[in-house]
């Protein structure tokens, strides 16, 4: 079974830093390409950074230069260092795999067409 479980999720001040992560279980982690998505209250679901299998990042412009995803294939770990943070980036904050391709298309970030998703961590960002 697929698990994918956040953490590192919390409250910061404007400018703080948070770095979240997510272990996989139930897969071979290496085989899948991998995303970090949120979802603000009201507001839809939204990509935030993908990573290829072989460590390629990619990112939505509002969040580039401030946040970071990374993989450890040994450790089953996914990881977001979000930096800079601004009110605009609190929201629910998912990983997300996919393995349905050997390259993961931008528009799978775009529209939120991974295959399995993890529940979420809340991150929380005061003025």
């Amino acid at each position: 079974e697929v698990q994918l479980v956040e953490s590192g999720g919390g409250s910061v001040q404007s400018g703080g830093s948070l770095r979240l992560s997510c272990a996989a279980s139930g897969y071979t982690f290496s085989n899948y390409c991998m995303g970090w998505f949120r979802q603000a209250p009201g507001a839809g679901r939204e990509g935030v950074a993908l990573i290829q299998r072989d460590g390629k990042p990619d990112y939505v412009d509002s969040v580039k230069g401030r946040f970071t995803i990374s993989r450890d294939n040994a450790k089953n770990t996914l990881t977001l260092q979000m930096n800079s943070l601004k009110p605009e980036d609190a929201a629910m904050y998912y990983c997300a795999a996919d393995g349905s391709k050997s390259i993961c298309e931008w528009w799978q970030l775009l529209h939120s067409r991974f295959e399995y998703w993890g529940r979420g961590t809340q991150v929380t960002v005061s003025s």
